[in-house]
Order: structure tokens, then sequence, then C-alpha cells
């Protein structure tokens, strides 16, 4: 059994990491409310514009020509993941390197694949092991659309150069504090999805033109895409580090609880033999 002081120093350094480790959770926790509404209000916009891009496929895929919905044999792939720049959040950024992995090893195993590394944390992994195109650390610093924007005209205009035939973004998609699930998304090619239903419910008036509407929405429903997928993966980083937080205290704690009841069991068996030790001596001092 460790001696009183070494229990005593466990004891302290314990409670200074369960001290740490409950800030964090309350900071993440301010962070991820503001995160949850950001998110909550951006996705009917977002569900809206794709349902509107979804209702037009038939004219994108019939007279009007767009480079953004051109498909071309797989050969050049590019995937963008979205990790974090900080740990402490459980798997979060383990994960999304876990889906990475296994995409570019099942699927692309024949492929050239490039990335797109939002995030200190997934550039640091992937890099040893595939090649970065680039990476934007410094995207969630300022998260805005303007900022977003500004990556997608990157690997849209490196798409129409046919440097790429396919664009995907992986990241944790937000479903609750403690639920984070890894998503994949195709951004390039736009493929259009037969639906009967909706696009003979819908008749549309086009005005200028059909083609300047598709051109005008195209552009603007991948940034949405690419900053919904960035918005997400926030949100999901407060979340999964508020919920790593809070079992890392309450483990902190169960740990003390167990350190507080070692350290007075040890300090009773120390009492218990100073005792005997002095009854002894006693008693052959009487003798």
């Amino acid at each position: 059994m460790a001696n009183l002081k070494e229990i005593r120093n466990r004891i302290t350094s314990v409670s200074s990491t369960m001290q740490i480790t409950s800030a964090m959770k309350m900071v993440s926790a301010a962070k991820l409310k503001k995160a949850q509404d950001a998110i909550t209000a951006m996705r009917p916009y977002s569900d809206k514009l794709t349902e509107l891009i979804q209702n037009l496929s038939g004219s994108i895929d019939g007279d009007t020509q767009n480079p953004f919905t051109e498909q071309r044999p797989v050969q050049n792939v590019l995937i963008i993941a979205i990790t974090s720049n900080r740990g402490l959040c459980g798997g979060f950024n383990s994960n999304i390197v876990k889906g990475v992995s296994k995409k570019i090893k099942s699927e692309y195993a024949n492929k050239n694949v490039s990335l797109i590394t939002l995030g200190k944390k997934g550039n640091d992994i992937l890099q040893k092991s595939f090649t970065v195109a680039t990476n934007n650390n410094e995207i969630f610093d300022e998260l805005t659309f303007s900022n977003a924007s500004d990556i997608a005209d990157a690997f849209m205009e490196a798409f129409t150069n046919k440097q790429y035939d396919t664009i995907e973004v992986v990241y944790n998609r937000f479903k609750n504090a403690a639920t984070q699930i890894v998503t994949t998304e195709t951004l390039l090619p736009i493929v259009s999805e037969s639906n009967e239903e909706v696009n003979s419910d819908t008749d549309y008036i086009f005005e200028p033109t059909q083609e300047d509407i598709v051109n005008e929405l195209l552009p603007k429903s991948i940034k949405m895409q690419l900053f919904k997928a960035l918005r997400d993966s926030f949100a999901s980083e407060h979340g999964a580090r508020m919920t790593a937080m809070h079992k890392a205290t309450d483990n902190a704690t169960e740990l003390r609880d167990q350190l507080k009841l070692t350290y007075n069991q040890a300090r009773q068996a120390s009492i218990t033999n100073e005792i005997l030790e002095i009854v002894g001596g006693a008693e052959a001092l009487n003798s």
C-alpha cells in the first residue's frame, strides 16, 4: 500500500484535473448552444435549396449544360476531411480519420486520391499516410460563409479544369450533444435524382432564363453544402467535447473518492499500528 504522502499527492492531482475538465465542460456547453442554434437555423434554407436543385434536375440534365454536372470516369478523387483544431473531444477526430482511411482503401484503392483537411488534428494524422493538397486550419477561427466560399471556389475551379473527377466531404453531422454521425456527401459532380412525383407537381416560371437560374443556383448550392458541413462539424465538436469532459469529470470524481477511502484506510491502519506499538512498549515496561 502506498504511503500517506503519495496518496495525498494523488488526491490533489486528481482534484486539479477534475477542476480543469469541469471548466472545459462548461465552456463547451456555452459554445455548443450558440453553434447548435446556428446549424438549426441554417438547415431549413439549405434543405430548401437542395430540394430546389433536385426539382430542377431534369433541366440540369437536359437542355442546360453546366460544368458542375459533368460526370467523368473517376480516376482523380478529392476528399475534404473536416476535423477540429483541438483535441479532448473523444472519438470526434479519430472517427473522421478512420472513415476517410476506410473510404480511400476500399472505394478508391486504385485511384489518385488527394485530400483537403479542414482542422489541425485531421491534417496531422492524415498527411502521414495520404497526399494532402492543402489544409485550412484557420477556417474555424472565423467560421463565416465568405471564408467557406473561398475554399469552395478553389475546388470548384479545380473540378471544372478536370483536375478532379469527383469531390466528396467527410464530416461529423450533429444530431445531439452525445451523438455525432460520420457523414459522407458528394459535392461534385452534382448528380440529378429522378423524382417524377416532385417534378410533376412543381411548375416553375424562369426569369430571366432557365440557364441563368441554374448557373446561379448550382455554385451557391455547393458553397452552402460545404458551409453546412462546417457548421455541423463545429457544433458536433463542442457536443463531443462537452460529453467527453463530462465523463472525464465523473471518472475523476469517482477516482478521488476511491483515493480518499484508501487514504482513510491507510491512515487508520497507521494509527492502529502506533497504538499497538505504544501498548506493547507499556507492557514491556511493566514486565
